[in-house]
């Protein structure tokens, strides 16, 4: 029995990864012939533009993570046949769905998008996180992992052995050739995500007195720590060599112009940013903020020069190190990006559950 209609949900669409790949999976689904139902607290934000025309919204009353809790009674009188939690961020609401829905509860499946070990918890926060994680075998019905490393963690984490796939997030569409890149003429670092505190642009930042006077740094992207950066720019005065440009809805182009793509984040789950950048031959710089983070850039193809450098979290001298480095080194080889056969395999996970 095939999963006809698949209910996903989201607080807002203020332009994070996990979001991005939610409405891009949610868009093939359509194009396979699924019938999709978003709810969604707040549908404006920079992720608008990419709703799929024929994706059915359903509002939640308000942006607050706490709208969340009308799921229940939406899932009732929709009736979706299968439900997909995009990321870790919103498994509390799939707590929820299936301690009010029980036995008529549709399958959840989730994404785990996120690091199972946070750089941002405390030895107590990590003991709390840890036993969240083992509880989530007992209200999703499968996880899904976007790498090996990634998947074997959590399941091990979540205790769901058995009922973990490896799916990798569909490639972002290549925008059309030759498109204006937001970027000033130069050599330029990028840096492309939320401006919150996990990203930790004030790292890309603090290293840029390290580089040469003619390179810039623009990091793409919007986020609540905006006007903490801008104090840290002005305070160093690097205002005329770094911008924070706000959120671009196609950062390909930008990166395909840019010497190079930084990623100083405390913790990542399958940053999708560095496979974009990699895959228009753009070499990367990150911090060691996840196992997949060694899987994406670690292992070049056989026989393939190195695809950029992973440096310690608060290496601030490597982390300089590596920025000069790459200003200098050979560009890498262009790396095909996986997940072209993404969404199909979500769906034969989803009619197996049905």
């Amino acid at each position: 029995m095939p999963a006809d209609h698949i209910l996903t949900y989201a607080q807002d669409l203020s332009g994070g990864g996990v979001e991005r790949a939610q409405l891009r999976l949610a868009g093939e689904w359509l194009a396979a012939g699924r019938r999709v139902t978003l709810a969604i607290g707040d549908a404006t934000g920079p992720l608008a533009a990419n709703i799929p025309a024929a994706l059915s919204l359903e509002p939640l009353g308000r942006r607050s993570y706490a709208a969340q809790a009308r799921l229940p009674g939406i899932v009732r009188r929709l009736r979706p046949d299968v439900i997909f939690c995009a990321g870790n961020y919103y498994t509390l609401p799939a707590l929820w769905l299936r301690a009010r829905l029980d036995g008529d509860c549709p399958p959840i499946v989730a994404k785990m998008s996120n690091a199972i070990e946070r750089g941002d918890h405390n030895r107590l926060m990590h003991a709390g996180h840890r036993l969240w994680l083992a509880q989530h075998g007992r209200f999703l019905d499968h996880l899904v992992a976007m790498t090996p490393a990634t998947a074997a963690q959590a399941a091990r984490a979540t205790g769901m052995q058995g009922r973990t796939s490896v799916i990798p997030n569909p490639p972002a569409p290549r925008g059309h050739d030759g498109a204006a890149s937001p970027l000033p003429a130069g050599r330029v670092i990028l840096g492309v995500g939320r401006l919150v505190a996990q990203k930790r642009w004030d790292r890309l930042i603090a290293a840029t007195p390290a580089l040469p006077a003619d390179v810039q740094v623009v990091i793409l992207g919007e986020g609540d720590l905006r006007p903490a950066l801008q104090r840290q720019i002005d305070a160093l005065a690097l205002g005329s060599r770094v911008r924070l440009a706000g959120h671009v809805a196609d950062p390909l182009p930008a990166m395909a112009a840019a010497s190079m793509l930084v990623l100083p984040s405390d913790y990542e789950g399958v940053p999708g940013v560095l496979r974009e950048a990699l895959s228009v031959g753009t070499p990367v710089v990150a911090t060691d903020s996840s196992p997949s983070v060694h899987e994406i850039i670690g292992m070049p193809p056989p026989g393939m020069p190195a695809l950029g450098t992973i440096v310690a979290q608060d290496d601030a001298a490597g982390l300089a190190a590596a920025l000069l480095h790459w200003l200098d080194a050979p560009r890498p080889v262009p790396v095909p990006p996986p997940g072209l056969d993404s969404a199909a395999r979500y769906l034969a996970l989803f009619d197996a559950l049905v």
